[in-house]
C-alpha cells in the first residue's frame, strides 16, 4: 500500500529529522516508498483542499480518470471547475497527471499536524 504524509506546520528542524530518518532507514536496506507534502499552515491546506477538491481525490483514487473531461462528465460539474482544482491538486503534490490521466497514486493519506 503506498501512502501520502501530509504535514501542516512544524518547523525546518521536523522536517530534515525526516529527510535524515528516510536516509538512515535506506542505507539499511529496502524501504517502502514514501511521499511527504509539507504545508506551511492550515491555512495553506485548507485553501487547497475544500470539500470539492476532496470529492474529486476520492474519485480518482476509485477509479483513475481518463481526462479532466471525463472526471467532469463523472462529477456532473462544470469542465472548467474541476480543470481549476486538479490543477491545484497536482501543484500540491496530492495528484498526478500524465497523458491526460488523472491518478491519486496511493491508497491512504496521512495527515501530521503541528501545533
Amino acid at each position: 500500500m503506498s501512502k501520502l504524509e501530509v504535514h501542516v506546520g512544524g518547523s525546518f528542524a521536523d522536517t530534515k529529522r525526516r529527510v535524515l530518518d528516510a536516509v538512515a532507514a535506506a542505507q539499511l536496506g529496502p524501504v517502502e516508498s514514501q511521499t511527504h507534502i509539507t504545508f506551511e499552515s492550515w491555512a495553506a491546506l485548507a485553501n487547497v483542499m475544500t470539500p470539492k477538491r476532496f470529492e474529486i481525490l476520492r474519485r480518482v483514487h476509485q477509479q483513475p480518470a481518463a481526462s479532466v473531461a471525463a472526471l467532469a462528465r463523472d462529477l456532473e460539474r462544470d469542465y472548467k471547475r474541476v480543470h481549476e482544482d486538479v490543477e491545484a491538486l497536482v501543484t500540491a503534490g496530492l495528484l498526478d497527471r500524465e497523458q491526460g490521466e488523472v491518478r491519486a497514486n496511493y491508497d491512504e493519506i496521512r495527515a501530521v499536524i503541528a501545533l
